[in-house]
């Protein structure tokens, strides 16, 4: 997740702000690791 979070700072820069959350599950579709989602608001 704090690729995600450093690739937004990047992108968008203080615009790229967020808040974010993580919890566990016991399995993610498709074998994968880390599931990201992501909600915007583009004007």
């Amino acid at each position: 997740t704090n690729g995600c979070s450093e690739l937004l700072g990047e992108v968008f820069g203080d615009a790229g702000k967020h808040a974010r959350s993580a919890f566990g599950v016991a399995q993610i579709p498709l074998g994968a690791c880390v599931e990201i989602e992501l909600i915007a608001e583009v004007e």
